[in-house]
């Protein structure tokens, strides 16, 4: 197989840095070596380094779509749930109307109530008899083959799923060219091991390709969740052992919704999936994850004391070039301050997503309050920027009160970086 570095990876000698979050490899000669022939771009065989490096995100499998692999498209039924209209769908594929307003014709499941998307996948999967199963959204626009630049990463048995990059479809109005943009769907251009807590911590069921036998041992998609069936699920692979890929070589399209309010109520439906999830998934929700000194450093600014805040901040990343003997010290150095910077985005995102109406009742009485109200929205790049993260908002203390619970609400603090023994 042939493999391609992380984005967030820097070797120095014998010490690689990266993934997601970040992690410290200290590698043997023979580590060296496997590394300097990732970067050359050359064919390497299966190693437990190898395995420590993707299950990182360190680096990410370059399939050739040209090559045999282990499973062909006829290995692929395709299940596409509906509600409403559907778009012209390949031969065999499973369609299953979820109580469209006017039956589906050729349907081949019809349910006479409405059950939510992740059942009516499930009504579908009960139909498959191939290895794998695709599902995609009735107004998901694929490229023709599609599924060639996917398949070959089933060749390693420890993948379970595998989805591609979803695009938002362009278009000329004002809502059609903000989501090219910040589509919630689209997870960029870098292909990413999916897990919790890293840079593509999930992706949207618009368009996955599943190993039957992974989603069937794992209990398949939630019937009960209505909103962030899909993060549940790939989240439930993660932690049964099973790999998930995300792979934006290939791309598909989603229509954004039609109108600004139809848009507000998406938001809001997303944000409102936070709070049963975070009972499903404990910690795996937190509005931010850092480190406890990063936070620290911020926290101690916004209550009116800069310099000490720049004195933790400062000191945090001194005490780490020593840990990191290995590295050099400007690289240290850069790397914590860079994260202490970092944090500082995560924490205004935050505060306009989660915590905003905490800041807004704040604001009334404290000054302090609305400078920090005002901190959070010189990241803003677009007017509806704000509007796509109140929404979210709104959607998740929606779901807290129904929930009963605050866990969406709470930070995660961490330490960094991970560190690994050294691997040949």
């Amino acid at each position: 197989m042939q493999y391609r570095l992380d984005r967030s990876v820097e070797r120095h000698g014998d010490v690689v840095i990266g993934g997601s979050p970040l992690r410290l490899f200290r590698l043997t000669t023979g580590g060296v070596e496997v590394v300097e022939r990732i970067e050359r771009g050359e064919e390497i065989a299966p190693s437990v380094l190898v395995d420590r490096l993707l299950d990182a995100g360190a680096i990410h499998p370059v399939p050739d779509a040209g090559s045999s692999h282990q499973f062909a498209v006829s290995d692929v039924t395709i299940v596409v749930p509906v509600h409403g209209e559907l778009v012209q769908v390949a031969d065999g594929t499973i369609v299953v109307d979820d109580a469209s307003p006017s039956p589906v014709a050729g349907a081949t499941i019809r349910s006479d109530v409405n059950i939510g998307p992740g059942a009516a996948r499930m009504a579908g999967l009960e139909h498959v008899t191939t290895p794998l199963v695709a599902f995609v959204d009735a107004d998901v626009a694929l490229p023709d083959a599609w599924l060639d630049g996917l398949l070959p990463h089933f060749d390693d048995s420890r993948v379970g799923l595998v989805a591609p990059r979803i695009r938002s479809t362009p278009g000329d109005s004002a809502l059609e060219r903000y989501e090219e943009q910040r589509s919630p769907l689209d997870l960029g251009p870098e292909p990413a091991r999916i897990r919790a807590g890293s840079r593509v911590s999930y992706v949207p069921a618009a368009a996955i390709v599943v190993r039957v036998d992974a989603i069937r041992e794992v209990g398949g998609f939630d019937v009960d969740v209505r909103f962030g069936e899909d993060v549940d699920l790939v989240w439930r692979l993660d932690e049964a052992g099973w790999t998930c890929r995300y792979e934006p070589a290939v791309e598909a399209h989603h229509p954004p919704r039609p109108t600004w309010l139809a848009w507000v109520r998406q938001r809001i439906d997303y944000g409102s999936s936070a709070a049963p999830l975070s009972k499903r998934h404990p910690g795996r929700l937190a509005p931010v994850q850092m480190s406890g000194w990063s936070a620290g450093s911020w926290v101690l600014a916004a209550a009116g004391h800069p310099l000490a805040g720049v004195a933790v901040g400062a000191g945090s990343a001194a005490a780490l070039v020593p840990k990191l003997g290995d590295v050099p010290p400007k690289v240290s150095l850069r790397i914590a301050g860079l994260g202490n910077v970092y944090a500082g985005r995560l924490l205004a995102d935050a505060v306009r997503r989660v915590w905003w109406p905490i800041v807004l009742v704040a604001a009334i009485r404290s000054r302090r309050a609305r400078l920090i109200a005002l901190a959070a929205l010189l990241p803003l790049r677009h007017p509806a920027h704000l509007a796509d993260d109140m929404a979210y908002g709104v959607g998740v203390w929606k779901g807290i009160w129904r929930e009963r619970t605050i866990a969406p609400l709470i930070p995660r603090f961490t330490s960094w970086p991970g560190r690994s023994r050294p691997d040949s």
